[in-house]
């Protein structure tokens, strides 16, 4: 096959084109010849080989500018018609115009090869724009990759492959292709993926170039480009820009699922806390009429047989706890929609404490809360009926998971601009893979059988203590640990009372 060069035309067809060009400046420098000088006829030979250049590119260039000399020697210098030169000047002008044509040749086809190569990168860079634009409206990852491979398609010395990671970690080829992977890609796509640096696979038939598709948090997968060698480092730039139009894309796509995900939990959540809630409020009414009927059978005025009264207290018992369960669920529900507001005053802390530990009946179960106070405690600002929750919870906790007769202790710090509270029992402790869990909604930190709950204490917790701008969290210290804490700040300043004047 002949080479195709210039504008179209092959080479030997160039080259004739190239000498035809300079016979028919010769033609029509004939009758000039008696009308100006031959430095003028020089410069028409001179253009002639520039638009040679122009049109045809380097090599029928030069070919113009050899028959430029031969046509200027045989038709315009003595003796004419001959190729013999008279005056050895002229041969110092024929060096000198073959000079100038090569250099005007040479510089003339740089920037026609300029331009060209200008007008590959405008197409290149339209290219990439519609490419950009068809994978920002991109809904999967199978629809991304089809874009880059109808992109691709323009370049049938070229193919490619993308790989994407599972949810646990292993690349997995996406997108309609017939080439499978083979281990040594395999192995190599696994480093990129893992280094973020691109690798040149060169061993093999077609090469391989293996780029880093990189998010703006992590890698999101691989892009093997298969070609041969020359092909692969000549277009690199460009696939290097094509990995990153992909690499933003799978990460749009990657965080409109978690935001989406998101969405669904809090949509799901909301749902869950108004459910709670209007099933707490309906729930409660049915409850106090119980407790109250209960409660009027073990008066003893009613004058019941002993196993009645019994069965009467249990009665009421219980229907005390299951309304202290659904005052849980209730406030769970009011503090997650986020209808509780904060009555906050500064008060000291140990009154809170104490009447927490009156509530709690951690006394009747058989536990003696011990309470460690500092020195010098100072005014902390908090609502006082929350935080009060928030004692009788953990108090009421850690007495269930207690062995029996065992000391509560609970004790009060300070630690740079917070105050830090601690409630421990010499209990089990919590489940160890369940210690950042305790305090979600419905979990329970053991298996257990015979201790009630339905694991709402300790979320209530947590949603009082993030709501006062603290902190809470559980560990195992020679049993359970629960510790929190609450900013001090700037409590004000309390002046003493002025003596009566005498």
């Amino acid at each position: 096959m002949q080479q195709v060069t210039g504008i179209g035309l092959s080479r030997w067809a160039s080259h004739l084109l190239a000498i035809l060009s300079c016979a028919f400046t010769a033609m029509i420098t004939q009758p000039l010849r008696e009308l100006v000088d031959q430095a003028n006829i020089v410069m028409l030979f001179l253009l002639t080989v520039a638009l040679v250049a122009v049109w045809l590119g380097r090599k029928p260039a030069i070919t113009a500018s050899l028959v430029s000399i031969a046509l200027f020697d045989f038709f315009f210098v003595s003796p004419r018609f001959s190729f013999a030169v008279n005056d050895a000047q002229y041969l110092i002008t024929f060096a000198v115009m073959l000079m100038v044509a090569l250099i005007i040749g040479h510089l003339t086809n740089g920037l026609r090869q300029s331009a060209i190569d200008a007008g590959e990168r405008e197409q290149q860079t339209r290219a990439l724009y519609a490419l950009a634009q068809q994978l920002a409206g991109a809904v999967t990852a199978e629809q991304s990759t089809a874009y880059v491979q109808q992109f691709v398609s323009g370049h049938p010395q070229l193919g490619f492959r993308v790989l994407v990671p599972t949810s646990d970690e292993q690349l997995v080829l996406t997108g309609n292709t017939q080439h499978a992977i083979s281990l040594t890609e395999m192995m190599v796509a696994k480093s990129v993926f893992t280094s973020g640096n691109a690798i040149e696979i060169s061993d093999e038939s077609p090469a391989t170039l293996v780029l880093p598709l990189l998010g703006a948090t992590r890698s999101r997968g691989v892009l093997l480009v298969d070609g041969q060698i020359a092909t692969l480092r000549g277009q690199r730039a460009l696939m290097e820009a094509v990995a990153s139009l992909l690499a933003t894309a799978l990460d749009r796509l990657h965080f409109v699922e978690v935001a989406q995900q998101n969405r669904m939990q809090m949509l799901s959540e909301r749902l869950r806390s108004s459910i709670l809630a209007a099933l707490s409020h309906d729930v409660r009414t049915p409850l106090t009429v119980l407790y109250g009927l209960a409660d009027t059978l073990t008066l003893p005025q009613q004058q019941l047989p002993e196993a009645a009264r019994q069965t009467a207290c249990s009665i009421r018992d219980q229907a005390m706890r299951l309304n202290n369960m659904v005052n849980n669920l209730l406030d769970m529900a009011r503090l997650h929609a986020g209808q509780v507001q904060l009555h906050k005053e500064w008060q000291p802390i140990e009154e809170v404490i104490g009447t927490s530990i009156r509530l709690s009946g951690a006394d009747s179960q058989g536990h003696a809360v011990k309470v460690y106070l500092a020195d010098n405690l100072p005014l902390i600002e908090f609502d006082a009926v929350l935080l009060e929750r928030v004692f009788c919870n953990l108090i009421e906790n850690a007495a269930k998971y207690s062995p029996p007769d065992s000391d509560i202790a609970l004790s009060v710090t300070t630690e740079g601009q917070e105050a830090v509270v601690e409630v421990s029992n010499a209990g089990a402790g919590f489940a160890a893979n369940k210690l950042k869990l305790v305090f979600e909604p419905f979990e329970r930190g053991n298996a257990e059988g015979t201790v009630g709950g339905v694991g709402m204490g300790l979320a209530i917790c947590r949603a009082v203590i993030e709501a006062h701008c603290g902190q809470i969290s559980a560990s195992n210290l020679a049993g359970a640990r629960v510790r929190f804490t609450l900013p001090l700040g700037v409590p004000p300043v309390v002046e003493p009372e002025q003596e009566e004047a005498a």
